[in-house]
């Protein structure tokens, strides 16, 4: 499923020119805009998820003021000392612009779950939650410049480009550092029992991960290396290897050709299970029942 950000505003005196300039990656989406003010302009935005607001140019003789209430006092944003600002999922941010004739800015907007899961690696739940407005960062405002001129390209370059730009900026901005090596902690007998159990119980669908990890209350990326650091193999490689055992017991106790084996321990055709069989077995499924019934 595609993200898509959800925002909520009330604003007034802006009027977008040249329309939304939209890129979406795997749980990103930049937005830049184009926005001419009326001598006063303002209001607020809150959004589900967390974004980056990075002010990239502004005209005019006033200025910009971003507060987190109505009445705050907020502070003044320009392009040079105090363009960023890292607003957490559910917080209202308000702006006062007076005098300000034109700007424009990159919304960054990220599914942290899905970050986190691409990143292999937990987001740091005080960072994510922890507002930090107005600041200045060269690397991120390197980084911001190019996105906005991806995303503002007729002609876009490959999709690992902005992805990757986007991605970098989302680690610089939440200070991931090298990842450690270290032992990862594995589930609980229950856990890993009724993940079995539940693997071998469905294994001829398709098994979703939120669903395993629903089953042992863990977020699907905690879920994912504990079952790894309890088997030594990911969920689907389990879910795999069930399905191949059931195919082992039929092709020894079933009458049934290799055509009807697949399509009942859920291989999309005889090729494919002949090839994934293959793969994990090292011969052929009739090779492997020849040596075994003679």
């Amino acid at each position: 499923m595609t993200f898509q950000p959800r925002m909520q505003n009330k604003i007034e005196g802006f009027s977008v020119v040249g329309g939304l300039h939209r890129r979406t990656w795997n749980g990103i989406v930049a937005d830049v805009w184009d926005v001419e003010c009326a001598p006063y302009a303002g209001g607020y935005y809150v959004a589900n998820d967390p974004r980056l607001f990075i002010l990239l140019d502004m005209r005019g003789p006033g200025n910009s003021l971003v507060k987190l209430t109505p009445k705050g006092a907020g502070g003044v944003q320009d392009t040079k000392h105090r363009p960023i600002s890292y607003v957490p999922a559910g917080m209202e941010l308000w702006a006062d612009l007076t005098d300000v004739q034109y700007l424009r800015h990159l919304d960054l907007h990220f599914d942290a779950e899905i970050v986190a899961r691409r990143l292999m690696e937990e987001l740091d739940p005080d960072r994510l939650t922890s507002p930090r407005l107005l600041f200045s960062d060269e690397r991120i405002l390197t980084l911001s410049r190019l996105i906005a001129t991806e995303c503002m390209n007729p002609a876009p370059l490959h999709d690992l480009y902005g992805d990757g730009l986007a991605l970098a900026l989302i680690i610089d901005v939440m200070k991931l550092g090298k990842a450690e090596v270290r032992k990862r902690s594995k589930l609980a007998a229950w856990q890993l029992r009724k993940a079995k159990d539940f693997i071998n119980d469905n294994c001829m669908r398709n098994i979703r991960l939120e669903e395993l990890a629903t089953l042992a209350g863990l977020s699907q990326s905690h879920f994912s290396h504990a079952f790894k650091a309890s088997t030594g193999m990911a969920p689907h490689q389990w879910q795999m290897n069930a399905r191949l055992e059931q195919a082992k017991q039929l092709l020894l106790h079933a009458d049934q050709s290799l055509m009807e084996i697949a399509a009942e321990t859920g291989f999309s055709d005889q090729a494919h299970f002949t090839r994934v069989f293959r793969k994990n077995v090292g011969t052929t499924p009739a090779t492997w029942k020849k040596a075994r019934v003679a």
